[in-house]
Order: structure tokens, then C-alpha cells, then sequence
């Protein structure tokens, strides 16, 4: 009980509130994405699966190809406060793209705000780890998701708000120039997180300080079996995890309002914010390994009614959206603490660059697969990613090893 009291570092606590407001921006503007392509594509409703995969699976893919090198080089360096403020600054500055009402111009927005992404993650999450002692880094990781997703949720809350009741013209998806109000307030909250970061603090741990000729390595035979597999396991679960952009879309597609949608998404961010810092701590205490492969199998039970499910038993969206915020509390600060706990002290933010640009490169396929599958069938990109998650669960669960907690 007595790890549950100590008190969070600052930097935890600062990087959790930039967090908080960059994604308030972020999801003020993220659910009404597919929505604003559908407005900018009326004339040529048929590509709009196929576009909207482009858009989100080049803007992950090649950003993400910046994680990796932003950590190598923040290893080097020994910095990490830097590279995480030009991050969050260029994310922020990519949202006035989105006030030119071209699909061309959204996917430049989104690769824009990946390559903030691909800069800060890294260095930022190396930072969290470096800032708190080995048995808290679950608990630290779950509260930076928590943050994450409580400034999500209150940012769909906004959107919702400001959709249904201040902009109605919104609701309708037929003219682009509409979404602009909501796209520009969505700026307030993007900049104050970028300010927030500039009270942050370097910090040498004492395993850096033990070792400071070593050098980190690019070189992924660097790292131990069970890391390698995992990486190797994520990118397999990656293939399948196409954009949330088509869960939204797999839920209006069904008959639902898209304010009614937003109202779902609000749950689902609402339900992983309430659970990721306890399954972050719970991660501290039984090990990361056994909460990823339960995590990964809800994920596979999730896609695959979003698949099955058709518009007389479309009420079931209201019980799958929560469960699959569980999925997220369950997994996503938890991939972070196992990575990073996995890592060589001299490469631990190379690592973590490792495992974002896995998963980043990933997505391009993902998404691209997955607009095509819901061009010809809206349900196949679910039932797909379905399988692709319980392929990662055997892998996951029979050939990645963890030390036994001696807590457990």
C-alpha cells in the first residue's frame, strides 16, 4: 500500500498536464475528422474509406519513422526536455492546416502533427521513466495515460457541446467551412500544454550516471529475447489495429447520429481515463506481461462485434465502446512500463523510439488494409483485426518472459 502514497515526481506530474491539454485540442477536432472528409468528399462519397486510410496511415507510418531517431539522438544527448517541447509546439502549429478544406491538406495536417509526435514521445517517455524508480514506473506510465485520456474525454465533451448546441451546421456534413469555429478553439488548450512543459526538468539518473560512456545503439539485436519478440508481436496486433477514425465510421455507417457517436467516444475516453493509473499500478504489482495478453484478447473480442454487428443490434455499440476503453487503460501505459523496464539503461529512450515507430510503421499498412476491407465490406477490417490480435496473444503469451514480482 505504502508505493500507492508516494507522491508522483513533478516532471510526471507536468508532462501529465501537458498531456491533459494537447488532448483536449486533439479530440476536439479528432472525431469530427472522418466527418469533415465526408464533407470535403460529397461529390465522391466512394473513396471516402480509401482516403481516409491514406490520410491516417501515412501520417502514423512515416512520422513514426522520426521516434526511433528522436530517442537515439535524445540518448546521446542526454536531453530530453527540448526535443519533447518542439514536439508538442509543431503538433500545436498543425492545426491551422485544417482551415483549408482539401483532403490533401488534412493529410498534411495529420503528418504534421505525427511528426510532433514522432519528436516528443520518445524523449518525453524516457523522461517519465527516468524521473520515477523502477517498481512505480506502471503507476507513472498509467497516470500519463490517465491524463491523456482525461483531457480526450473533456475535449469530446467540448465537441459534442459545441457540434450539438453552439454550431448545428456541423451535424449536417455538408459544408467543410462549418467545422471551422470548433477547429479554432481547439488552438487554446494545444498552446497552454506547450507553455506547461517549459517547467519540466532534466534528470541524470544513477544508472547514467554509472555508466556514462556507454553509448546507446540503433542495432535491434541490442536488446534481450523477450523485448525482441514483443516488438516483433506488437507489430503483428499493429496491422490490425486500424484507425479509431473507422470505428466512428463503422458507428454512424450502423444509423447513428454523429452527435450520438461522440456521445459513445466520450464513454470510451471517460472509461480508460477512470481505469489506466489502476491498471498501471496493478502492472507494478503481477507484471506487465499478464495485463497486455488480457488486454490484447479484449481488444480481439471488441473488433470483432464491431464486425459482426448490424443495425437491428446496433444498441450493443453502447457496451463494446466502454469495453474497449478498458482495452486502452489495460494496455497502453503498461506497453511503455515493459518496454521501458526491458531497455538498457544508455538505450531506454531509444527503445521506447523503437516500440512507437514499430507500431507507427504498422499503421501505414493498417489503415491502408483497412480502408480498402470497409470499401468492400464494413465489417472486414474489424473481423480482421480481430485475428491479428489473438495472433499477438500466442505470441505474446508463449514466447516473452518476465521476472516473477517479488510484490506479486
Amino acid at each position: 500500500m505504502s508505493q500507492n502514497r508516494e507522491p508522483l515526481d513533478r516532471n510526471v506530474l507536468i508532462t501529465g498536464l501537458t498531456s491533459f491539454f494537447t488532448d483536449i485540442s486533439s479530440e476536439m477536432i479528432y472525431p469530427l475528422l472522418q466527418a469533415f472528409v465526408s464533407a470535403i468528399l460529397k461529390a465522391q462519397t466512394a473513396l471516402l474509406g480509401p482516403v481516409l486510410g491514406i490520410i491516417e496511415g501515412i501520417s502514423e507510418a512515416t512520422a513514426s519513422l522520426l521516434k526511433v531517431y528522436s530517442g537515439y539522438w535524445s540518448d546521446r544527448q542526454e536531453k530530453r526536455k527540448m526535443p519533447t517541447i518542439w514536439g508538442y509546439a509543431i503538433s500545436s502549429l498543425s492545426r491551422f492546416l485544417f482551415f483549408l478544406p482539401f483532403w490533401y491538406t488534412v493529410l498534411t495536417a495529420r503528418f504534421f502533427d505525427r511528426v510532433g509526435k514522432g519528436i516528443r514521445t520518445a524523449p518525453r517517455d524516457a523522461l517519465i521513466a527516468e524521473s520515477t524508480s523502477r517498481e512505480h514506473q506502471g503507476r507513472a506510465f498509467g497516470f500519463q495515460r490517465a491524463m491523456d485520456f482525461s483531457g480526450a474525454m473533456l475535449g469530446t465533451v467540448f465537441c459534442y457541446l459545441l457540434v450539438g448546441y453552439v454550431f448545428p451546421g456541423v451535424e449536417t456534413m455538408h459544408d467543410p467551412q462549418a467545422f471551422y469555429p470548433v477547429f479554432a478553439i481547439a488552438l487554446v488548450p494545444a498552446f497552454i500544454g506547450v507553455i506547461c512543459l517549459f517547467f519540466i526538468r532534466e534528470r541524470e539518473t544513477r544508472e547514467r550516471a554509472q555508466c556514462p560512456a556507454a553509448k546507446p545503439r540503433l542495432n535491434f539485436r541490442h536488446y534481450n529475447k523477450s523485448l525482441q519478440v514483443f516488438l516483433l508481436a506488437q507489430f503483428i496486433f499493429t496491422l490490425g489495429n486500424s484507425s479509431n477514425q473507422f470505428l466512428l465510421l463503422r458507428s454512424t455507417g450502423l444509423g447513428y447520429a454523429l452527435s450520438t457517436v461522440i456521445v459513445m467516444y466520450i464513454i470510451f475516453n471517460l472509461v480508460t481515463s477512470l481505469a489506466s493509473t489502476a491498471f498501471g499500478s496493478l502492472s507494478d504489482r503481477i507484471g506487465r506481461k499478464k495485463l497486455l495478453v488480457a488486454g490484447y484478447g479484449l481488444y480481439a473480442v471488441v473488433y470483432m462485434a464491431f464486425g459482426f454487428i448490424d443495425p437491428s443490434s446496433r444498441f450493443l455499440l453502447w457496451i463494446f465502446w466502454p469495453v474497449y476503453g478498458l482495452y486502452y487503460a489495460m494496455t497502453e501505459g503498461v506497453e511503455k512500463a515493459f518496454v521501458a523496464e526491458k531497455a538498457p539503461a544508455e538505450s531506454k529512450a531509444t527503445a521506447l523510439g523503437f516500440f512507437n515507430t514499430i507500431v507507427g510503421i504498422g499503421l501505414l499498412p493498417a489503415s491502408v488494409i483497412a480502408g480498402f476491407l470497409f470499401s468492400l465490406a464494413p465489417a472486414a477490417p474489424f473481423i480482421f483485426g480481430g485475428l491479428t490480435a489473438v495472433t499477438a496473444v500466442a505470441v505474446i503469451g508463449v514466447f516473452v518472459t518476465e521476472e516473477k514480482r517479488l510484490n506479486a
